[in-house]
């Protein structure tokens, strides 16, 4: 079964924050590392990494009108920082995957959804 995982930032540090410049070299390191080992988890398909909420565009049609506005309007706990796609035997599985996303520990949250056919 395939997941979608989508990685919630939340109050984890991003690199070039104060949060982040606060972590010594070792986390930071460590912070990477995970990342990278979870890119090369059997079973995962890296998403793109995503630019930051505030340099989002969101497009709306109404009434046969394209509308666009600034950003989502979401605080950063909800904001979407990342995703990627795994291939997972079971709801349990995926939940071990999500449970080793840096994200996880550090303030923020994964969100598992089972990918779907539609058409």
């Amino acid at each position: 079964m395939q997941y979608v995982m989508l990685i919630y930032q939340g109050t984890t540090p991003l690199p070039g924050s104060d949060e982040w410049n606060a972590l010594s070299e070792k986390e930071q390191k460590q912070i990477y590392a995970d990342y990278g080992a979870l890119n090369q988890t059997p079973g995962v398909t890296p998403g793109l990494p995503l630019g930051l909420p505030e340099n989002a565009t969101t497009v709306r049609v109404q009434g046969g009108k394209t509308l666009t506005t600034d950003g989502p309007f979401v605080g950063m706990k909800e904001a979407v920082g990342g995703w990627f796609v795994l291939e997972a035997d079971n709801l349990d599985a995926a939940i071990e995957v999500a449970a080793r996303v840096p994200a996880a520990r550090l303030g923020g949250g994964i969100e598992i959804r089972p990918a779907e056919t539609y058409w």
